[in-house]
């Protein structure tokens, strides 16, 4: 089985179509979670992946969407984004939304969308954050979203100083997971931070977790105009 995995969609069709087009065939979708949040197409978003077979987790966006979490603990632009999509999303899509979990384990994967420790909230950047977290994972490979950058902590095997080590991917380059143990974040679909501006997925395979992962970039930009176009005509 062929898993697409992908994180923070945060409402932009017009990039999660091109991350759909570009990533082949897959069997699944694996999604770490804030499908909503920022960009104009929440339910459009949301109704794009309820027509795939998948699993989806909740995120920080999606639960302030939702009223679970204070939104004035957000910047003012993640604020006002909430803020709008409150007022539009539909009576279905808050309802999927409140079905969510923020971490489930999927066929030899843990799959969270901050954090073991802090499911919903924390941020793995460092490898020190990484190290006290791979305590709470019960599978050899733990997939994380949030942050909206790819990167690889690795612990290997035996190692009696707890010490990880942070690895950049390399894109379309095969990650082995055939040794050790990994904390793994694709990047972001919708709102990309690693200075490149294209969405960016990762392909998995669950039949068995000591394989490959691949993380692709999409360098599809007209999907960038086109969410410019949509979100000045939601001012």
């Amino acid at each position: 089985m062929r898993c697409l995995l992908v994180s923070d969609v945060h409402g932009n069709l017009a990039a999660f179509d091109a991350v759909l087009r570009d990533a082949g065939q897959f069997d699944v979708i694996w999604c770490l979670g804030d499908m909503v949040g920022y960009g104009p197409d929440p339910n459009e978003c949301v109704a794009r992946l309820r027509e795939y077979p998948h699993v989806c987790l909740a995120g920080n966006h999606d639960w302030a969407v939702l009223g679970k979490l204070d939104i004035h603990t957000f910047n003012s632009d993640a604020r006002a984004a909430n803020q709008w999509t409150q007022s539009v999303i539909t009576a279905a899509v808050q309802a999927y939304l409140q079905s969510l979990m923020p971490q489930r384990v999927e066929q030899g994967y843990t799959l969270v969308h901050g954090s073991p420790r802090q499911p919903i909230w924390e941020y793995i950047l460092d490898p020190l954050t990484a190290e006290l977290n791979f305590p709470l994972v019960t599978t050899r490979v733990c997939l994380v979203g949030h942050t909206h950058v790819p990167v690889c902590f690795y612990m290997p095997e035996d190692n009696d100083d707890h010490l990880c080590e942070p690895r950049s991917p390399r894109y379309g380059q095969p990650i082995s997971l055939t040794s050790g143990r990994w904390i793994i974040n694709p990047g972001s679909v919708g709102q990309p931070r690693d200075a490149c501006g294209a969405g960016v997925a990762a392909a998995p395979h669950p039949a068995a977790a000591t394989s490959n992962i691949i993380i692709r970039r999409n360098r599809n930009t007209f999907f960038i105009e086109a969410l410019l176009v949509q979100e000045c005509s939601c001012v």
